[in-house]
Formats: C-alpha cells, sequence, structure tokens
C-alpha cells in the first residue's frame, strides 16, 4: 500500500524501513528534512516531501497518514494537514504515546469533517526494525481495513502481532496500561538484583545469575536478556546513573486506576520509584536503566551529572 509517515526519529524511521524492506511505498516527512533524504537514501520506495501539501498531493484518495510524533505535537500536525487539504475519507493514525482521552477528543473533531482517525499503541522500541512490533489500535472497521496491510508488516510473529482492540481510544488506552506493567516488571527485577548485589556473604555474580535465568525459569524475558547484556559489561554499571524519567503513560495509568477504583499497588510504586531515583543514586535504578537503554535506545543521564 502507499501510506505518508510523519517523524522520522528513532521509531518512525525504522518503521519506515520495515515498510519499505515489504514493498509499501511511503512518502516521507519530518521537521528535519534531512532525516527524510537518509532514509529516501537506504530505501527503495521512500519518497522524501518538504512540506505537507506536497506530502498530501503524493497520496492516492483515500489517503493513510502515520503519525510518529511525540503526544505534544499531534495536535499541531493535525492542524497543519488540515490546512493542506485534508478530505473527507482520509485516515491519520496517531502511533505515539498519546493520552487516550486526547485521542477521543480529535477523533470527533476529525469525524465532524468525514476524517478518520484511529490510535495505535507501538510496543518493540529500537529492535522493532528487526523484530516487529506488537500494535494495539482503536478505531472504527473502516479505518483499520484502510491500515491492515501495513500493520501486518510492521507487527511481530510474521505479522500476527498487531490486534484491533476496540474503537477511538482504547489503542492508546491499552498500551498505557502495557507500559504501567512495564514499569512494575523493570522494578521488580532491579529490586531483586538489588537484594542479591546487597548479601556481601555468598559474593554473588549477577551476571551469572541473570545467564542461568535467562533460560528454563519462569522469569525468563527480553527484560531479563537486556539486564544480562548489560551486566556482561559492567556488572557494577559504573557507567550509568540510577536517575529514572518518566514519559507519562504510568502516570495516566494510576490516575485511571484512581478513577475506576482499581487498586494497582505494584503499578503505582514503580512509578513512585521512578520519583526517588531523582533524589540519590540507587543500583536497582541503574538496572532499570540499563534495560530502558537496551531495548528502547533512551538517553540516560550519566553517573557523573
Amino acid at each position: 500500500m502507499k501510506l505518508a509517515m510523519i517523524g522520522l526519529g528513532r521509531m518512525g524511521g525504522n518503521m519506515v524501513k520495515r515498510l519499505d524492506q515489504d514493498g509499501h511505498e511511503i512518502i516521507a516527512y519530518d521537521v528535519d528534512a534531512n532525516a527524510a533524504a537518509r532514509l529516501a537514501g537506504e530505501c527503495r520506495q521512500v519518497h522524501p516531501v518538504n512540506d505537507l501539501t506536497a506530502l498530501l498531493a503524493a497520496l492516492p484518495a483515500p489517503r493513510v497518514i502515520w503519525l510518529m510524533v511525540p503526544h505534544q505535537f499531534v495536535d499541531d500536525s493535525i492542524g497543519a494537514l488540515l490546512r493542506a487539504g485534508l478530505q473527507t475519507g482520509d485516515l491519520i493514525i496517531d502511533g505515539g504515546n498519546s493520552n487516550y482521552r486526547e485521542g477521543q477528543q480529535r477523533a470527533a473533531m476529525l469525524a465532524e469533517q468525514g476524517i478518520l482517525f484511529a490510535d495505535c499503541g507501538t510496543s518493540g522500541g529500537i529492535w522493532g526494525l528487526k523484530n516487529g512490533y506488537s500494535l494495539m489500535i482503536g478505531g472504527s472497521d473502516e479505518a483499520i481495513a484502510l491500515i491492515a496491510p501495513a500493520l501486518t508488516t510492521l507487527a511481530a510473529n510474521d505479522g500476527k502481532a498487531w490486534a484491533h482492540v476496540g474503537p477511538v481510544g482504547a489503542g492508546h488506552f491499552v498500551k498505557m496500561v502495557h507500559n504501567g506493567i512495564e514499569y512494575g516488571m523493570m522494578q521488580a527485577f532491579a529490586e531483586g538484583f538489588e537484594l542479591m548485589q546487597a548479601k556481601e556473604e555468598f559474593q554473588l555474580d549477577a551476571h551469572a545469575v541473570a545467564k542461568v535465568w535467562q533460560h528454563g525459569s519462569v522469569v525468563s524475558s527480553w527484560l531479563l536478556d537486556l539486564i544480562a547484556d548489560a551486566l556482561a559489561q559492567d556488572v557494577e554499571l559504573s557507567a550509568l546513573s540510577d536517575w529514572m524519567d518518566d514519559s507519562g503513560e504510568g502516570r495516566w495509568t494510576i490516575h485511571e486506576s484512581i478513577d475506576l477504583a482499581i487498586p494497582t499497588p505494584v503499578l503505582t510504586l514503580a512509578l513512585q520509584a521512578r520519583f526517588r531515583s531523582r533524589q540519590r543514586d540507587t543500583y536497582a535504578g541503574k538496572i532499570v536503566n540499563a534495560m530502558r537503554a537496551g531495548f528502547g535506545g533512551h538517553a540516560i543521564k550519566p553517573a557523573d551529572e
């Protein structure tokens, strides 16, 4: 299929490459024109454009435009597309980490003009190009039918790792919960490894333990693999600080649990641990940062700052 990708950063750029590898044709745009030009040089069917008017002109109707921009820029991007000439039947997909309530509001606004909107939670990080992504998309049946070929290409597990999870808002709601769970899993690993490090009596080899747990253990996982990789380089993780950022989804998850009166003590405390990390260094925080750097390429504050 032929579609546009707006936002060619760490995630969007790799998604374009994966789509190109499967024969899709992509109209590529980024505020950094060099990003689109670089992708065009690496791919067979990627066509860079310098403005959104050109982007819309290059697409057949109904036009499919995928946004991979930070959530704070989604409204500006939609506004610019409207000014450039979006038409009835066109589809916008927000594939970033937006708040699901904002997605519902955007869908309602666009529906008044006959424009479709879908929200797609996207997981897979910097490994998605090679391994594929886990995609949770919300929207109408009409919208999902338009984008389904691209979803199948992007999805892991031979194209099976995507699901139409519900109406608009459902995609980002599911991804929000996914990220809340992710916080809890990472924090549990981090606390366990810190506990072992503190048991000086046994002089435990944390890397050896991680390697053992990678095979046949009920806690074996991609996150554990990332820990093992990091510990193989430096068991003390001396290059990392334990300062942990949060990008919003964890907070939204806890807000939702409060609104619904659903107890989420593990998820809540994992978020609180990130707040605590900004006050003093701990080995547990370094463990979490090792995982974050490994799966998502997140910027990590150096140990000496």
